[in-house]
């Protein structure tokens, strides 16, 4: 059972960001020449995904435009002969099936992955966050997928997160099953250091069977009076099992201003052109 829908959950208001966030969705913010979104429709992609749903909000248009084609500019490359440069645009647009729904009002991360169920048909999906930038050979969605293949059942990436961050994140309790796979005992959403589990946080990646929907609508309102994901997993996990897998790869939480400005200095590191006069750029700098 192959997973080939995703859901890509981009409607909040990126309040961190402020104040550039209030015209622009923190989700297009660059890394370098390509915005965060960019970067998390590739890892769909390269898991084998072809059909991606936006869950979107008001001023988020910039996003549906960027995905979509772009004939004046395409026409004018094409005029000034910028052969590579007019691919890359008309790639862009065809890269894959994308379909957008509206949140009507930010009501939490539930609420918003349930605004896609009817698009979704029944079949198991995949969640992926539009602010996590997640590198690897084999994308961590890839990397679900198959866990999800092997035990049939719904499976979330996690990871170890600061002690100071764990009131941040849905921290849960696992079993071990084998290697870095656990069996998921609970969840609790953004809990205090002294009530936390563990400091095994979820992160923006998750394989879901279709049972979620129900489970985050029969949950109802959790912290901060809105509709959390972390109470379906909860309720979810009560019916059948749900897997927690510690990913591989390096993860940039790029809705964190630090994870941000990490992200952009690694990128522009590895990047062929010009990553050593970065390097050498960085050398000179004094210690502040």
């Amino acid at each position: 059972m192959d997973i080939k829908k995703a859901v890509i959950p981009v409607a909040g208001l990126g309040t961190r960001f402020l104040p550039v966030t209030k015209s622009m969705p923190k989700e297009m913010l660059p890394i370098i020449d390509k915005p965060v979104i960019h970067y998390v429709v590739e890892e769909a992609i390269a898991s084998g995904i072809d059909d991606i749903i936006f869950v979107t909000g008001r001023s988020k248009r910039s996003i549906e435009d960027y995905f979509d084609g772009s004939p004046e500019l395409e026409m004018h490359l094409k005029g000034q002969h910028k052969d590579d440069l007019l691919k890359m645009v008309e790639d862009i647009s065809s890269m894959v099936d994308i379909h957008y729904i509206r949140q009507k009002e930010p009501r939490g991360l539930g609420d918003a992955i349930m605004t896609a169920r009817k698009h979704i048909s029944g079949d198991p999906f995949a969640v992926l966050l539009g602010d996590d930038i997640i590198v690897n050979h084999t994308p961590c969605i890839r990397q679900l997928i198959e866990v999800f293949k092997k035990y049939r059942c719904s499976t979330i990436a996690v990871e170890e997160v600061p002690r100071e961050k764990v009131s941040s994140y849905g921290i849960i309790k696992g079993k071990p099953l084998e290697g870095t796979l656990s069996i998921l005992e609970d969840i609790v959403e953004k809990p205090s250091i002294e009530d936390a589990p563990s400091n095994i946080g979820a992160i923006g990646r998750y394989v879901f069977t279709p049972e979620i929907f129900d489970c985050i609508r029969d949950a109802g309102a959790g912290v901060g009076g809105e509709i959390q994901l972390t109470d379906g997993i909860r309720m979810l996990n009560d019916m059948q099992k749900v897997y927690a897998y510690k990913f591989a790869g390096k993860r940039y939480d790029t809705g964190d201003k630090f994870g941000y400005v990490q992200a952009v200095i690694d990128f522009a590191l590895c990047n062929e052109d010009f990553g050593p006069k970065v390097r050498d750029y960085l050398k000179t700098i004094p210690d502040m």
